[in-house]
């Protein structure tokens, strides 16, 4: 009698393939339905541009344009009007403090000048020879004072003797009394005398004190009126190059007009024009890279000029270190200008999507580089090489940053 075989219970290979084939097929049926209930375009792979987000170093910085100008630049004034005579120095010329740049002549100054010398010389005569009959005087108060003392000394012998001749009654009253008188006289004549002397003296000493700082006075007086005559030279102030010479022969040149500028070449300054945009950010003491011929030079701000035109606002920075050797006025130099300090930050390349997107979205790959979809990003600053990102993309992942003027509204971009 045959026994029936009972079939075993459980999962077999051909189940398991039947199972994975399903979940093929409702993934591409998923693949397909979303694909269809999403705005999608068919571009040009080889047309765009690929970027992969990194880790790395955000540096804060833009690059600005400058162009070299001298560390100062001197103006020059004329501190006396008058009629060019010479050039001795044209514009270009490199000049050192004290060369005479130009020769003026001024006639009316010249005939003031000497007027004021006669005037002064005759002033400081009349205050000499002053002091010199003061001093006549004084001498002659010292011998008057030699007579008084004299005859005080007279009179006093004389009154001693007629008082012993008096007690011994060989001269009379009268005599007496007057020898005494006299004698008496002549010592308050005596101090009287001394208390005008001193009074004289006093006065005296005050006078010539105040005559000898008049004649200083007069003195310092002549020597700034000969400078004015100096002043017809116009002399270089400081070593430099003369740059500008607004002055030709016979031009008459009023006193304090404008007539050229000196630029001081022992230093160089770089002065940049930044976009409005960062003017909160940009203040004195930033530093600054400017690289030339593969080496890099330090500046810092060392001041931010207040006027905003166009749109742009100017910044003067100087070198703090060393500096470019055969720099020359009106050199143009890229600079970066460091606005923050380095951070550990994810590293979007900059692209011309920001244009479109405002750096609210941009377009990721996927996985397996078949097709991209739009996905909003959070960006913060940037430097003119990345954006700093903030979230939305994982490192590793790729985007696309060329421009979106061809895509329109479409959320998802296939080749």
């Amino acid at each position: 009698m045959d026994i029936p075989i009972k079939k075993k219970k459980g999962i077999k290979r051909k189940h398991l393939m039947l199972g994975v084939g399903i979940l093929v097929l409702t993934f591409l049926s998923f693949q397909a339905f979303f694909r269809t209930n999403i705005s999608t375009l068919d571009v040009d792979f080889e047309r765009l541009s690929i970027k992969e987000i990194s880790e790395g170093v955000f540096y804060d910085y833009i690059t600005v344009t400058g162009y070299v100008e001298p560390i100062a630049t001197i103006y020059l004034d004329a501190r006396e009007g008058g009629r060019v005579e010479e050039k001795v120095v044209e514009e270009g010329e490199i000049v050192t403090k004290g060369d005479i740049i130009l020769r003026l002549s001024n006639p009316d100054l010249s005939l003031s000048i000497l007027n004021s010398e006669a005037q002064l010389a005759e002033k400081s005569n009349f205050l000499r020879n002053t002091m010199v009959t003061m001093e006549q005087e004084k001498l002659q108060i010292k011998r008057e004072l030699l007579n008084i003392e004299y005859d005080i000394k007279r009179k006093k012998r004389m009154y001693e003797h007629n008082k012993s001749f008096y007690s011994d009654d060989l001269i009379s009253r009268d005599e007496f009394l007057k020898s005494e008188e006299e004698f008496q006289f002549a010592s308050k004549s005596f101090e009287l005398y001394m208390e005008r002397q001193k009074q004289d003296s006093i006065y005296r000493s005050i006078q010539i004190k105040q005559m000898q700082d008049n004649l200083k006075n007069m003195d310092l007086n002549l020597r700034l009126v000969r400078e004015r005559q100096e002043n017809l030279n116009v002399v270089a102030p400081i070593d430099g190059q003369l740059t500008v010479l607004d002055a030709e022969i016979g031009q008459l040149i009023p006193k304090g007009g404008r007539i050229g500028q000196i630029h001081m070449l022992t230093s160089f300054k770089v002065v940049a024009e930044i976009d409005e945009h960062y003017i909160d950010k940009v203040k004195v003491g930033l530093t600054a890279i400017l690289e030339r011929q593969d080496q890099e030079y330090k500046l810092k701000i060392r001041k931010v000029l207040p006027d905003v035109r166009e749109g742009r606002f100017s910044v003067e920075l100087v070198f703090d270190g060393e500096m470019p050797e055969n720099m020359r006025t009106g050199q143009t130099y890229y600079t970066r200008l460091q606005l923050g300090s380095p951070k550990s930050s994810l590293l979007l390349p900059r692209g011309d999507f920001y244009q479109k997107t405002g750096g609210q979205w941009i377009f990721v790959l996927s996985d397996d580089g078949k097709f991209a979809t739009k996905r909003f990003i959070k960006l913060g600053r940037q430097n003119p090489k990345y954006y700093e990102l903030l979230e939305g993309i994982s490192p590793g992942e790729k985007v696309i940053v060329s421009g979106y003027d061809g895509f329109g509204d479409n959320e998802m971009l296939v080749w």
